[in-house]
């Protein structure tokens, strides 16, 4: 099985750039142009500019303080493989965890923050000990993808 998150980022990047574009274009129709009367909706323009740079602030930054992150993961060859990075306002670096299937000893998955950051933490036998790989952040991930790859792990977890 091999899928990734691309359209949920996209997705991410498609809302920012239009809360910058409606930012823009609201400042340029109510202070240059005057076009828009104020007050609007009962709130003159100074409450308009905050809210609106409000939620900017908000689209920006929410991906970054849930750890969103683009995962591409495959368990087609004899390894499976987890490629990631962030997905928020600042990219970071590019990751990739490859394991074994005839190594994969097991995952956690842990929560925090009521449940919307998410992490899963994999776990392999090497011939110098056990390796607790990074964790990888999938709450960007749609609770389908989240199964896939949770039935994929699953099914080369060790028995117990």
């Amino acid at each position: 099985m091999t899928f990734d998150n691309s359209k949920t980022i996209i997705s991410l990047r498609i809302k920012l750039f239009t809360a910058v574009v409606i930012l823009i274009a609201f400042y340029i129709l109510a202070y240059p142009a005057r076009m828009i009367k104020f007050p609007l909706l009962g709130m003159n323009e100074t409450s308009w500019i905050v809210l609106l740079v409000g939620v900017n602030l908000f689209v920006a930054f929410l991906p970054m303080f849930l750890n969103y992150q683009f995962i591409s993961y495959s368990d087609e060859d004899e390894k499976i493989v987890l490629r990631y990075f962030s997905a928020g306002l600042v990219g970071g670096r590019k990751n990739s965890v490859e394991i074994d299937k005839n190594t994969f000893k097991g995952y956690k998955i842990e929560t925090r923050f009521f449940g919307l950051i998410i992490s899963i933490t994999l776990f392999a036998h090497l011939k110098a000990g056990e390796a607790k790989f990074p964790p990888v952040y999938i709450s960007a991930l749609t609770k389908e993808e989240r199964s896939k790859i949770i039935r994929s792990l699953n099914l080369f977890s060790p028995k117990q």
